[in-house]
Order: structure tokens, then sequence, then C-alpha cells
């Protein structure tokens, strides 16, 4: 990897930062839903999905391509544009269905590259292969649904396969040279905040890409809503963002920051309340920064 600072100044790697420079200009992803399903929502290996999902897959903003590229342009009429496959798991189907879906939106006019969410127990190897082919002619990350390292948890939650399955993925997607992004949760029902930091950490050991993280967030239609009903994953956003911050110090510079606050339309967003403010939550994870004189990666240095 190329090595990168951080500092009071450049505090974070954000991604955004990251593909601005990678392509010369502001580039947004593009949330799509690819129509995929999942393997513990199809009873292959379970029934109802990871229970923080909501009815949606955990991609309630998808929509078209040129619909969002319409949209995007009144604010950056001369942005680059990423086609991300957000919704459920987008590496869940026959080969050759995965070729022409990818296929057929790597070719609309102003997609540059494309993501890829998916879970680690659905990269057989034809999935490689065509991930590697990909990754041969265009910009592509592969993000995995990670949310704990904790088994414990891993069943709470019905992820339905073990810590080994991602550590085989991850090693793959590295021998592949394909950038890999891994996505974990806050404050899932019976962790500590010792637990979220272990889970940061051990990713982080992995010479990941990227990192996405935010605090769970319950939804209408999810089986949190059923299991968990008055569940609220943290009491207050000063609480989040100190977590968020202790998260920071603890991730080299070098892994780019994909997400530090979940995004849940209101009209279904149960708790925490305040989850939808994600200018206030970010805004408070930059004063706390500031507060501290500190910046991401600043205790790896230690």
């Amino acid at each position: 990897m190329k090595t990168i600072t951080c500092d009071a100044e450049n505090p974070i790697n954000s991604i955004g930062l990251y593909l601005k420079k990678y392509f010369g200009k502001k580039t947004i992803k593009l949330s799509l839903d690819g129509g995929f399903t999942c393997p513990n929502r199809d009873g292959s290996k379970g029934w109802g999905g990871c229970i923080f999902c909501s009815a949606d897959g955990s991609g309630d903003f998808a929509s078209t391509i040129p619909d969002q590229i319409r949209l995007l342009s009144k604010k950056w009429p001369d942005s680059n544009h990423l086609a991300y496959f957000q919704n459920h798991t987008n590496t869940y189907a026959p080969v050759w269905e995965l070729r022409e879906k990818y296929t057929s939106v790597l070719n609309e006019p102003g997609i540059s590259g494309i993501a890829i969410a998916t879970r680690p127990d659905c990269l057989s190897d034809e999935v490689y292969e065509l991930l590697e082919e990909i990754n041969q002619k265009t910009f592509l990350w592969v993000e995995l649904g990670l949310q704990t390292i904790h088994e414990q948890t891993s069943e709470r939650i019905n992820r339905c396969y073990p810590l080994s399955v991602y550590d085989q993925a991850v090693k793959r997607l590295r021998e592949l040279n394909i950038r890999t992004v891994v996505h974990l949760i806050f404050g899932l029902p019976g962790e500590s905040k010792q637990d979220m930091l272990d889970s940061v950490r051990y990713v982080c050991n992995d010479e990941i890409f990227g990192l996405k993280m935010h605090m769970l967030n319950v939804v209408k239609g999810s089986q949190m809503e059923k299991l968990y009903p008055s569940y609220v994953s943290f009491g207050s956003i000063e609480e989040y963002v100190h977590l968020v911050v202790d998260a920071l110090e603890i991730i080299p510079p070098d892994i780019t920051i994909h997400r530090m606050s979940a995004d849940a339309p209101r009209p279904i967003l149960i708790s925490p309340e305040w989850s939808y403010r994600k200018r206030t939550i970010l805004n408070g994870i930059h004063q706390e920064l500031r507060n501290r004189n500190s910046w991401q990666g600043k205790k790896c240095q230690l």
C-alpha cells in the first residue's frame, strides 16, 4: 500500500478524498438494487436475514443509474460515478447472471467502476475468477459484510457463517489484488465497547483497502423490531461519537474510511431516534478529533 499520513489538519483518510485523487474529480457511488437475495433469507442457510436488515436488504435508497445521475448532476454537474451493488448479497447468483449485470452497469454512460457488497460465504472459485477479470479492466472494490468478529454475536444476529470464512475470503481477495472493504456495525446486542474495538483491530490487521462502520439502527420490518423492540444501540450522539473516534485512532491511515454513520429513511427508523442526523454526527466526530488533537491512526504510532 502507498503510505498515507493523517494529522490534525487532515484527520481522516476518507473514501471521498481518495476517489477524488484517483479519478481527478468528485466521485459518487450510485446505490443499485441488482435483484439479488441472500442465503439466509431463502432458506439455503437460514430465514429472515440478519436481524438488522430491513425488508429491502439494507439498501433502502437504491434506484436506477439514470435517475440517480440526473438527480446528482444538479449538485455535482461534473462528477464521476461508481455503480454500487448494495442490496442483499450481490454475488449470490449464477456467474453468467453476475457477468451480465455487472457488464450492463459498467457499459452505462458516466460509470467509471463498480463496488460490490456481498457475504464472504458467497464467493465461489468462479466468482473470484469473474472478479479478477473485472478488476483487471476497471476500478473495483468488494465489500464484505462482517459486522463483528465475535461468534456469539454472529449467532445472535443470524449471520450464518463463521469468522474463518471471512478470513479465507480476505486472504483470497488480497492474493488477487482486489480492493476489500469491510463492513462493521457498532452497538450489536450483547457487545461491549471493547468487543467493538477488538473487531476493528482484527480487520485492520488484514491489509484491507477500506472500512465501513456505523451504529446499529433498528428499523421497521427487521427482525430486530420483533426480537428487541426497545433496543437502543447508543444512548446519545456523544456516546457514539466517542466510540468512533476511539476506533479511528487505532485504524491505520492507509485504510480508507467509507462510512461513520448509518443511513435509514426516517419513516422506518425506530432507534436511535437521532441517527438520521448524519451531519450532526459527522461534525461531532471531527470536533472530538480536534478536542483530542487526534487523527486516524494516531495510536498506531505509539
